[in-house]
This record gives structure tokens, sequence and C-alpha cells, in this order.
């Protein structure tokens, strides 16, 4: 079964995410093995410098990496990354499974951003839209795309 891993950084606090993540947690677990990671933000000053950012991001990039599944096919979820619809989600989801790929893992970086390496190692940048959103409320949303591009590609009446 393919296996799908999102890798957050930071914890989900309130009741009303959690819940809503859990819900997309437990239905995609009916289409492949998911895997959630959350891992800490590094802590920063209240104003932070460009190079305390840096560097924030650089530890935070270590810890990224060593947690991609090997082999597996890699998005990072950035402002600057294509905008994609579900149904183009689910297509592109489609060819990483048709390619032999045993795995997906996704990013949703901190609340200064992602470090350039881990950028570069993405074989797909995507963005979720222009507007800013709250990191919680991403993970819901991602969580809930990739619920619908598993229910596309299983023709699922979900998408309708």
């Amino acid at each position: 079964m393919f296996s799908v891993t999102l890798i957050c950084m930071g914890k989900l606090k309130e009741k009303f995410y959690t819940a809503a993540a859990s819900e997309y947690e437990k239905r995609l677990q009916g289409y492949c093995q998911f895997k959630l990671l959350e891992l800490p933000e590094v802590r920063l000053p209240e104003n932070p410098s460009p190079a305390e950012i840096a560097a924030g991001l650089d530890k935070e990039a270590e810890a990224i990496l060593g947690k991609i599944p090997k082999g597996a096919w890699f998005c990072v979820l950035t402002p600057e990354g294509k905008l994609l619809s579900s149904e183009a989600l689910a297509r592109q989801m489609e060819q990483v499974k048709l390619s032999g790929k045993g795995s997906a893992c996704f990013l949703i970086g901190s609340s200064f951003g992602i470090a350039p390496q881990v950028k570069a190692r993405a074989d797909l940048k995507l963005s979720m839209s222009p507007m800013t959103f709250p990191h919680h409320l991403a993970r819901v949303m991602v969580l809930e795309q990739l619920y619908r591009a598993e229910a596309i590609q299983a023709g699922s009446k979900y998408h309708k």
C-alpha cells in the first residue's frame, strides 16, 4: 500500500484544529498508510535578525531532511510554489504512484519558512494560495486535499 507522510513544524494546540486534522487523518487511512510527524520549531527571539532566522531554518532543515522517508517523492508547501487544482494534485499523486515510488512526503514548514536546502530537495514546490493562512489551518487544508486527491483517484463521490 502506498504511504504518505506529512511533516509539520510545530504542534496543533486548538481543539477544533486537532479534531478536523484527526478526521482527515482517519479518512486517509482508508486509501494509504498515513503518518504525521510533528517536529519542534526552533525557538527564536521576539524580533529575530535575518541571520538568526537563517540559523534557525538551517537547524530545522537538519531535522526535516532526516525524517523524509528513503526514496519518497517529496513536496514542500511554499508560497512561491506551483498552484494546482485538486484534480491536478490527484493526477500528480497518481503519476508518483505509477512511477514506482512507494511513498510521498509533504512538508509544512515553520512560521519563518523553509530552508533553501530543503526546498532544493523537493520534487515539487506547491502553493496552496497566494493568500496567507495560519499554519494550523494550513495543516487541516493539506490533509483535506490529500484525502480529496486519494478520493478522486479512487473514483469516490466525495469530490463532486
